[in-house]
This record gives C-alpha cells, sequence and structure tokens, in this order.
C-alpha cells in the first residue's frame, strides 16, 4: 500500500496518509479519454442556429411570370439559390450532452487519481486554515508547497470555507472545487491537485466502496462460470462414460 506526506499550508510535513492500491494504481487512458469526451460534450452550450427559407427577410411574391422570359424559373428571393436567402440543414439549437454509465466515471476518477500520483502532482495538507481573506498570505502557503503552476484546490464537501474562496479567486490557475464535485477533467486540466486530508479520505472511501462491489460480482460471476462444465469437459466426459461401457 502506497502512502503520501500530509503538509500543512506552511508546507511543513504534519503525517502521512495511506492510499489503496485499487484506485491509485493501474491508469486506463482509454477510458479517460471517454470521460473528457463526455465532459466536454455536456459544456458546450449549442446555441449555434441559421435560419431557414422561411425566417430570412424578403417578399415571397413570384419575382417573373414562370415561362417566356428566358430567365430561370424563380418562385421567392429567399429561396436558398439567391444570395441572402435562407440556408439549407443549417445548425439548429441542441443539447451535445449524452448518458455517461457511472461506472465508467468512476473507473475514470480512479485512473486519472492514479496517473497524478504516479507523476508525483498530488499533495494533502491537513486544512486550509485561511485566517484572513488575503490573496498574498494565500500565494505565500502556494509557494511553500511548491505550487508554481495551475493547481486544483479540492475542499471537503460541505465546508463553507469562504475565506479559501476570496483569497484564491484572483490567483491565475487556481480552481476550487468540492470533494464531491471533482472530475477527471478537472485533474487532467491542472497541473498539481491539493487535497484536503478530509476529501481524500473521504473520496478514497467512496471510490473504494465502488471498486469492492464490483469486484465481487465479477467473483462471483468467476465462480459461477467456473462451476460450469464447459463444452470441452462435456466431451471428455461423454467419451469417459463411452470408453467405459466398451
Amino acid at each position: 500500500m502506497a502512502t503520501i506526506d500530509i503538509h500543512n499550508l506552511s508546507g511543513e510535513k504534519v503525517g502521512t496518509l495511506d492510499l489503496a492500491d485499487e484506485i491509485f494504481g493501474a491508469v486506463n487512458e482509454d477510458l479517460l479519454w471517454e470521460a473528457v469526451k463526455h465532459y466536454r460534450a455536456s459544456q458546450r452550450a449549442g446555441t449555434h442556429k441559421t435560419k431557414a427559407r422561411w425566417e430570412v427577410s424578403g417578399s415571397g411574391k413570384k419575382r417573373w411570370k414562370q415561362k417566356g422570359t428566358g430567365r430561370a424559373r424563380i418562385g421567392s428571393i429567399r429561396s436558398p439559390l439567391w444570395r441572402h436567402g435562407g440556408t439549407v440543414h443549417g445548425p439548429v439549437p441542441r443539447s451535445y450532452d449524452y448518458t455517461f454509465p457511472r461506472k465508467k466515471l468512476l473507473g475514470a476518477l480512479r485512473s486519472a487519481l492514479a496517473a497524478k500520483f504516479a507523476d508525483g502532482k498530488i499533495t494533502v495538507v491537513n486544512a486550509f486554515d485561511v485566517k484572513e481573506p488575503k490573496t498574498k498570505e494565500f500565494q505565500k502557503a502556494l509557494d511553500a508547497l511548491q505550487v508554481n503552476s495551475t493547481a486544483l484546490i479540492v475542499e471537503t464537501p460541505k465546508h463553507e470555507n469562504r475565506n479559501l474562496e476570496l483569497s484564491a479567486r484572483n490567483i491565475a490557475g487556481i480552481e476550487i472545487v468540492r470533494g464531491n464535485e471533482v472530475h477527471p477533467y478537472h485533474l487532467l486540466r491542472h497541473e498539481r491537485v491539493i487535497f484536503a486530508q478530509p476529501a481524500i479520505e473521504k473520496l478514497q472511501v467512496s471510490l473504494g466502496n465502488s471498486v469492492s462491489k464490483k469486484r465481487r460480482k465479477s467473483g462471483e460471476g468467476e465462480d459461477e462460470a467456473a462451476k460450469k462444465p464447459t463444452r470441452e469437459r462435456r466431451r471428455r466426459q461423454r467419451s469417459e462414460k463411452a470408453a467405459e461401457v466398451a
């Protein structure tokens, strides 16, 4: 079982935390790609719109008679063949969101955590005890934690830390999310991830429960499959019985 150091906002080590191997172990890059694709699709506004033939301005009167002029027949100046006419099969407002299985999302979250841990980009602090809402003081804490680039701060769920939000909102590249709202896209988007100790402990328990249920179901399936005779085994049993009769 791997371990990670716990620091305070001054950068001093105050303890260690055990990390479960089933969460911070293997990385599934294909699953990460699917999770990021789904997240970005759900964030699209989908407000694109072009005007069709019946929506553009212009008279619907026939410009000239159908025959006898030597010109091409035309019914309306709003035809797509004319300049300033309507658009054929143009984009319309729509939602790009689609259903993404929860098990795959949790698997992608485990893979993202494992990738960050393998790269040494995860930092755990005992608590974000920001006494005053001052950006300068919080920047000193980030410097003590050796945060030189973008960073994702994961705070404890249902914990209002107004001083932390006010102190970090003016620092470029810093984003704050709750532990129950963290997404694989958030983890991959930032260079570093800073967890509050209660947040990573609760997240590890939640992901561990999902892994244990999955493994339990797969184990039961393997046992049932082992009990069922295979085709080769049934053929061998029939041949043995035939040999005994002969």
